[in-house]
């Protein structure tokens, strides 16, 4: 008899190191080879055939993944299972630091695990829509799993409201593809504690695209699409991804992007714990090609902006900013 599908989602605690976390998913090798990856630190691996190959629960592979990773590079995982990409990501995501949580296939451990989340924890559920499902009583993923589809899809359209539906009963056909990491560079903010204040939020946006921008000019490449990731107190986050107008390096053309995809999250009132702001579709600049503006101020932009390059490589990455990012006197 066939295995029901069996996903895991892999947090790698790495601290950012962009090229340990392509040598931590050679890890993922060793059991099997269907995985994708999710950076900056994450991956999804389907191990369903490896199920009968080492004769294992998931939760024996999902252990077996956390000492191979402690042992060879010393790094601590985090790791959520169940017989989908939705519901092995949201395990992960309520499972603490080090620690495994698999939800077993059958229909009442997806719905016990489910249904007394809130609605704000559902992927694809940003805080504007959580507040509009709440205003109408919908508090929780089993009310919504028990609110008639024609309802949802009045409230939130009928494609949003149909994928919202399925999400809401564990729902996700969605395959793991498997591959090597996209070329990607990624920076992360996180606040001293839970942050509320939008202003800072966009300072810290500001911070993560101008260091994007610099990394970027410096090995020469341009990014094709930008990935805002937030994570909130209570440990869930949301992530959007938006491809840019024009594959581009520039400091200002990344933070105009990135402040567009932060202003529809609408994060008025959102307790915030980190930021991370994520460049991939990644290509050599000299193979790019940048759209002329009848614009002198973008031109001068550019030119200080290199001039800023060359101070920066001589005197160390923090002999210029911009002003707004200036510590308070």
């Amino acid at each position: 008899m066939a295995h029901q599908r069996a996903i895991l989602r892999i947090h790698f605690h790495h601290g950012g190191n962009e090229d340990l976390y392509h040598q931590l998913l050679t890890v993922l090798d060793g059991i099997s080879p269907r995985w994708q990856a999710q950076p900056p630190t994450a991956a999804d691996h389907d191990v369903t055939g490896a199920l009968k190959y080492f004769d294992r629960h998931p939760r024996d592979l999902g252990l077996l993944i956390a000492l191979r990773t402690a042992a060879l590079y010393g790094v601590q995982t985090t790791i959520g299972g169940g017989n989908s990409i939705l519901i092995a990501a949201m395990a992960a995501d309520a499972t603490p630091p080090g620690r495994i949580t698999i939800v077993d296939p059958t229909p009442d451990a997806i719905a016990a695990f489910l249904n007394p989340r809130p609605v704000h924890a559902l992927p694809g559920i940003g805080p504007a829509t959580a507040t509009l499902l709440t205003r109408h009583g919908l508090h929780t993923i089993g009310a919504l799993a028990d609110t008639p589809l024609l309802t949802l899809q009045r409230l939130l359209g009928k494609a949003t409201g149909r994928e919202i539906a399925d999400r809401a009963r564990g729902h996700d056909p969605r395959p793991v593809t498997p591959g090597s990491a996209p070329a990607s560079r990624s920076a992360r903010h996180d606040f001293p504690y839970d942050e509320l204040d939008p202003l800072q939020h966009r300072r810290a946006l500001l911070a993560l695209a101008e260091q994007l921008g610099a990394d970027l000019r410096a090995t020469r490449d341009v990014a094709g699409t930008l990935t805002l990731d937030v994570r909130y107190a209570d440990r869930s986050h949301t992530t959007r991804t938006r491809s840019l107008p024009e594959a581009t390096n520039h400091s200002a053309a990344l933070t105009h992007a990135a402040f567009r995809i932060y202003d529809q999250l609408g994060l008025q009132r959102a307790r915030v714990r980190s930021i991370t702001l994520r460049a991939s579709a990644l290509r050599p600049a000299a193979a790019a090609h940048h759209q002329l503006l009848l614009d002198a101020s973008d031109d001068k932009a550019r030119r200080l902006e290199k001039a800023a390059d060359t101070a920066r490589a001589r005197f160390g990455p923090d002999a210029v900013f911009p002003a707004s990012l200036a510590p308070s006197p």
